[in-house]
């Protein structure tokens, strides 16, 4: 069994520069070498094959023999093989190449489907994947690195983090149509302490507004509350009449719209904070997410879709 890893990129060269110049001499002119130096990389090249690769005599003299153009062959792929990954290698340095994992909090997934597809526009070339999940299991997976970027509601308090204010996130409370409190302009923060709240699970951004919103209203008071894993599920209990509910305007948008829910205009509402882009400080990013980076901070707002309160 032949020893690859004995093989050199130069003794390949001289093979072929043999091949294509037709005697040692042209070849060594060619790469710069003396003739000697050819001629014992091709014997060393044979030596480690253990077979002649060039024809020594007569009418096929300096030409290849069938282990020559085996070997010859291998290397035109071999080169080719080099050549590719040189390209692949320029396009990451340049950021034209390479995979970029994009996280998202549960809020966020009404709008980073189109973000990704613009993103995916804007750069033919990377592969974006998108990771929804949480608050807390998206923070764990950025604390854990798998993730180059993270869009979210409110940053994590880690020093290690880079965190972008990217666009507007506004916070409303949701009733069903006909709701009693539907359709007044004046609805008072007391009149909600006689309504079910219907709220996020345990580790959510939006769990944790709401309870905020509880605690400055609610003034020591007990509350009804209702827990539920995610913003669909609320929106159906909302539309069922099991109660009412503070989310991000942004995941409502269409139920607002169409009649399907409707905004109960409390004082203080809608509440705005901000859609954050979390990059983490500890380690250097590649060039690929440094565009997207840079295309997030640009042009985020401008694909958040205004809503009018």
């Amino acid at each position: 069994m032949k020893r690859v890893d004995q093989i050199s990129l130069r003794q390949l060269r001289a093979l072929d520069a043999v091949l294509t110049h037709g005697t040692i001499s042209a070849a060594a002119q060619a790469m710069g070498l003396t003739g000697p130096a050819v001629h014992n990389q091709l014997k060393t090249l044979e030596e480690i094959i253990g077979s002649p690769l060039i024809y020594r005599e007569g009418r096929q003299r300096n030409s290849a023999t069938p282990q020559g153009g085996v070997l010859s062959r291998a290397n035109a792929e071999l080169r080719a093989t080099l050549e590719r990954a040189i390209l692949n290698i320029n396009a990451l340095n340049s950021g034209h190449s390479g995979c970029v994992v994009i996280g998202a909090v549960s809020t966020a997934k009404y709008l980073a489907p189109r973000i990704i597809a613009l993103l995916e526009s804007e750069f033919p070339g990377l592969e974006l994947v998108l990771k929804i999940a949480n608050r807390s299991d998206t923070i764990e997976a950025l604390s854990d690195r798998a993730l180059d970027l993270c869009i979210m509601g409110r940053p994590p308090r880690h020093a290690l983090n880079n965190a972008v204010p990217l666009a507007n996130h506004p916070h409303i409370i949701i009733a069903a149509p006909d709701h009693r409190l539907s359709g007044r302009d004046d609805v008072s923060v007391g009149e909600l302490l006689d309504e079910r709240i219907i709220l996020r699970e345990q580790g959510s951004g939006t769990r944790l507004l709401a309870t905020r919103f509880i605690e400055e209203i609610a003034d020591g008071q007990e509350l009804t509350t209702m827990e539920m894993d995610s913003n669909e599920t609320i929106k159906q209990a909302v539309m069922n009449g099991l109660g009412i509910a503070l989310i991000s305007a942004h995941t409502v948008s269409e139920e607002v719209g169409s009649g399907r829910l409707v905004r109960l205009k409390v004082p203080g509402t809608p509440i705005i904070r901000k859609w954050y882009l979390i990059a983490p400080r500890e380690f250097e990013p590649t060039q690929a997410t440094k565009h997207v980076r840079a295309w997030l901070e640009r042009n985020f707002a401008a694909h958040v879709p205004e809503l009018q309160y």
